[in-house]
Formats: structure tokens, C-alpha cells, sequence
């Protein structure tokens, strides 16, 4: 049997959509620089299995003049707890620097309990008669509302005040503030108020998009199901190809490993067909659950760390820009489309 050799570089994709930034992004990053000035602190999140593309320089112009803490959220499903990720955690804790870092699971009390006790180290800092305020703020569907809740649930014992779901989306408008911490050292306590997800006005990078899309910070029909899954494969085959063997030995092609997944699960049309859509879906979730290996899509080393502080201007484009750039993509894609009917 031939030994078996993943594919090293996934093609090149130019013509995917770059951007998803739509009106109630815009709005709600307005609302967020109009309550900046009643803001003692920024919890900006980001999905922890992929750091650097979660990153919105958005926030960081807009919001800039307030203590920022960087929680990447998550923890949970892009770490093993081995030394490697440990070492890679201490990566970005230094290149964040000076602003603070914390690693965040929701559904584990105690990395709440971190983040609770930040914020009342904080807010005993501030000193305010009238209690703490603090915003959440990040990517759609980074787990801002998850995090939310579980600092209401660890830290005052209260049920979830903030709708969550699967696909991004879900906060529409910044919210009220809820208490997260009671009276005590800190005062009237602290607060913390949701705030939807806001995207870049454009990702230069394509590979950069394929990554936000698979963990969900784009809704699944931006980007065609199958396009995904096949970035998906290309991922699980560099990390250990066993974490699908129960359906198909491993593969380069996608359709083979959805073929097989659509005969295991049931996942037929008529005729017993199967639906690749449906299929690659499926896959797509149990990756996103966890059920397939914990790892991260970004690479993170002393390297690239160092090119994304070099592109640092690069990500963060103006809304004016972006417009731009997604017209001239738009226009490529038209050239493209005539040439190919000739």
C-alpha cells in the first residue's frame, strides 16, 4: 500500500468572496465609539484556533484610548493542553503586549473565574461609585454572547441574558449592560454589555476568509459547503488523517471522503446519490464541535507573528477602501467570466 502523502498548500483561490461586512456591523461599531467615552475596559475576543485571522484592527482604531484585555475564546477546541500549545500561547501572550492576554474555555469555571478576576482587579482600579463598565466586543461569532453569559452565571449565579446560536448573526445591536460581578470592593459592581460581531471591510488574504468561514464567522452560504470541507480535509490531513478513518481511508479528495460519509450517515438524495452539500456540512460541524482533532488553522511562530505586526496596516482598510477593493474583485471576476464564454 502506497504511503500516503497530504497535499502541502491548498490552491490558490482568488475568486471567493471577500468581505462580509453588512449594515448592522457598521451600526453597531458606531454605537460602540458613542459609548467609548462610559467604558473603563475593552474585552475584545477572538477564536482561539485562529488568532491572527480574528483579528478586526477595526476595534483598534475605533476603540482606542480604553485598557484593552484580548480574550481568545475557545481554548477548548483548538488545544490538546500539550507543551506545544502551551508554547504557543505564551507567543501571542508576548506579542500582545501591553495589552493583556487571557485563554478562554466558557464552559470551564475556572478560565471564567480568570476573566472575572481581571475584571475586578480592574474595577478596583477604577474606583467609580457607580460601578464598572465594560464592553465585549469581536468578530461575529467569536463567543462574545457565550462568554457573556458564563461571567453572569460564575460571577453573580444569574441565567443567560444573551441569545447565542451556530451561525453568526445573532446580536444584532449593542445590548444593556449586565451585571457580572456584585457590590463589593469595586463599588456598584461591574457591568459588561454585548455587542454584535463586526467583520473587516475586506480580507486581502483569500486563505485568510477560507479560515473565518469554516469557524463560523461568516454564515455556511457565503462560501459553497464543499469549498469548505475540501479546506477542512486539507487541514485534517496535516493534523492526522485517523480522525476520519472511520469513514474513509485517508484521501486528497474531497469528494471520495464525502462520497463515503454520505453512504455511513445516511446523507442519500434519490437514487442513493450522495449529497455532497448536506455531507459537507456535516463534516464542517463536527470539526467545529470538536469531534475532529483540536488544532489551530493559523499558523502561530515567532515568524508570523512578526509578518502580521509588518501587515498590521494592511488587514485594517478603511470602509471606503474596502468598497473599492470588492468593486475591482467584482470586476475581475466579470472579465474572467466573459473570456471564459468566448
Amino acid at each position: 500500500m502506497a504511503t500516503f502523502i497530504p497535499r502541502k498548500v491548498f490552491p490558490a483561490l482568488n475568486s471567493l468572496p471577500r468581505s462580509y461586512f453588512l449594515g448592522h456591523h457598521k451600526a453597531g461599531l458606531d454605537k460602540m465609539k458613542t459609548m467609548l467615552s462610559h467604558t473603563d475596559l475593552v474585552i475584545e475576543c477572538r477564536d482561539y484556533r485562529i488568532p491572527l485571522s480574528s483579528r478586526n484592527p477595526l476595534f483598534e482604531e475605533n476603540l482606542a484610548g480604553r485598557e484593552r484585555l484580548i480574550v481568545y475564546t475557545k481554548q477548548d477546541l483548538g488545544s490538546e493542553g500539550y507543551q506545544q500549545d502551551r508554547n504557543r500561547e505564551r507567543l501571542v501572550h508576548d506579542f500582545q503586549r501591553p495589552s493583556a492576554v487571557l485563554f478562554s474555555d466558557y464552559k470551564d469555571k475556572s478560565s471564567v473565574r480568570k476573566v472575572l478576576e481581571f475584571a475586578r482587579e480592574h474595577a478596583a482600579a477604577v474606583n467609580s461609585l457607580t460601578g464598572a463598565r465594560m464592553m465585549v466586543v469581536g468578530m461575529p461569532n467569536v463567543g462574545k454572547s457565550s462568554l457573556l453569559n458564563a461571567l453572569r452565571g460564575v460571577g453573580v449565579h444569574k441565567g443567560k441574558v444573551a441569545h447565542t446560536g451556530a451561525q453568526p448573526g445573532v446580536t444584532r445591536k449593542v445590548g444593556t449592560t449586565v451585571k457580572i460581578i456584585d457590590d463589593g470592593e469595586s463599588g456598584e459592581g461591574v457591568y459588561l454589555m454585548d455587542t454584535p460581531g463586526v467583520f473587516i471591510p475586506y480580507v486581502p488574504d483569500a486563505e485568510a476568509m477560507l479560515k473565518l468561514a469554516l469557524c463560523g464567522t461568516v454564515k455556511d452560504t457565503i462560501i459553497a459547503p464543499t469549498t469548505l470541507a475540501d479546506y477542512l480535509l486539507y487541514h485534517l490531513n496535516l493534523y492526522k488523517p485517523s480522525v476520519y478513518a472511520e469513514y474513509e481511508q485517508p484521501t486528497n479528495d474531497i469528494e471520495t471522503l464525502l462520497a463515503a460519509l454520505a453512504r455511513k450517515t445516511g446523507r442519500l438524495q434519490k437514487g442513493g446519490t450522495p449529497d455532497y452539500e448536506a455531507s459537507a456540512l456535516w463534516l464542517i460541524q463536527r470539526w467545529r464541535s470538536g469531534h475532529l482533532g483540536r488544532f489551530l488553522l493559523d499558523e502561530v511562530t515567532h515568524a508570523t507573528l512578526e509578518a502580521e505586526r509588518g501587515a498590521n496596516g494592511s488587514a485594517g482598510v478603511s470602509l471606503s477602501q474596502g468598497r473599492k477593493m470588492m468593486k475591482e474583485l467584482r470586476k475581475q471576476k466579470s472579465r474572467l467570466k466573459h473570456l471564459s464564454s468566448q
